[in-house]
């Protein structure tokens, strides 16, 4: 293993965390030559990764939340790295890495590193690219108003709280949805785009999702007569509940048209538009992740 080497991207909030510094040790006494750059501000991420290229690496990490892995991706995505990605889950929520199966504890997410990385698709919005979910309607605002002190007491329960706090400022946003052999129009109270499964903490819109099938699942929750009861189904992560009222299809893309502006949230960051278009590059990614992880459709058949 002397001959390899990798670049972790670390987010800074996590510079000073202890089990990032032993793992990173740790790895290194396995023969890893492995780097450790910081985030400090907008734009450093993109920057971070254009330099690793440069100075020859073709692994890196991204060491953060969903955002983290986004802005990374991004970055080699719009160069066209020849370099594979792998994710150390450090986020308040870390919906994708739960989802694909990678371990939270930093130096076993960076055992990743020794399985070969798997080509997996990259769902894009308006020409933005997004790994894990783009989430839209009164659940993404939730999202985008939960404190960051809330998600760092309370993770992924900070969502719930959040939501629950404003159950009095629900309303439903209109859509009119077109994809191949799919159409719906109508009022809805959140909308899910998966490449991954689950957003906002744990609400799994999802559930049968690939991460490598060349589509993206579509998950819209219609706003029936008893709002509130619905979205504290979804919220409190009632999936039986949640395939009961919604609407999904699986394409590789989808139109979306609405009277006024959607509020959406592309892996945490947060949009605002009344046209989007919603497509799948496939393959366009090679990320390490678990051989056994749900979200390759080779072991969908024994989920």
């Amino acid at each position: 293993m002397s001959d390899a080497k990798a670049l972790l991207i670390l987010h800074g909030k996590q510079a000073l965390n202890e089990e990032v510094r032993e793992a990173v040790k740790q790895q290194r006494e396995l023969g890893w030559e492995l780097a450790v750059r910081v985030t400090w501000e907008p734009g450093d991420a993109q920057r971070l990764v254009q330099e690793a290229l440069s100075a020859g690496y073709r692994m890196l990490v991204a060491g953060g939340g969903d955002g983290t892995l986004r802005e990374v991706a991004e970055t080699m995505l719009e160069i066209g790295a020849d370099a594979t990605l792998a994710l150390m889950p450090l986020g308040s929520a870390n919906d994708f890495a739960k989802a694909a199966g990678i371990s939270l504890d930093p130096f076993e997410s960076l055992a990743l590193l020794d399985e070969p990385a798997q080509a997996v698709d990259i769902g894009m919005m308006n020409g933005r690219p997004f790994v894990n979910m783009a989430t839209g309607g009164f659940g993404s605002r939730v999202t985008a108003s939960t404190s960051e002190e809330l998600k760092r007491f309370l993770g992924g329960g900070a969502y719930l709280l959040t939501g629950l706090t404003r159950f009095a400022e629900i309303d439903a946003a209109r859509g009119r949805f077109s994809g191949p052999d799919f159409e719906w129009e109508g009022e809805f109270l959140a909308l899910g785009i998966g490449n991954g499964r689950q957003a906002g903490g744990g609400q799994l819109l999802c559930p049968q999702a690939s991460v490598d099938d060349g589509l993206l699942d579509v998950c819209i929750v219609p706003a029936p007569a008893d709002a509130v009861g619905t979205l504290g189904t979804l919220l409190s992560g009632g999936l039986l509940g949640v395939e009961a009222v919604s609407v999904s299809a699986r394409v590789p893309w989808l139109e979306v048209e609405a009277p006024t502006k959607i509020d959406i949230n592309l892996d945490g960051e947060p949009f605002r538009s009344a046209h989007l278009r919603f497509e799948v590059r496939a393959g366009a990614l090679r990320m390490h992740l678990p051989p056994d992880s749900p979200l390759l459709l080779r072991n969908a058949e024994k989920q």
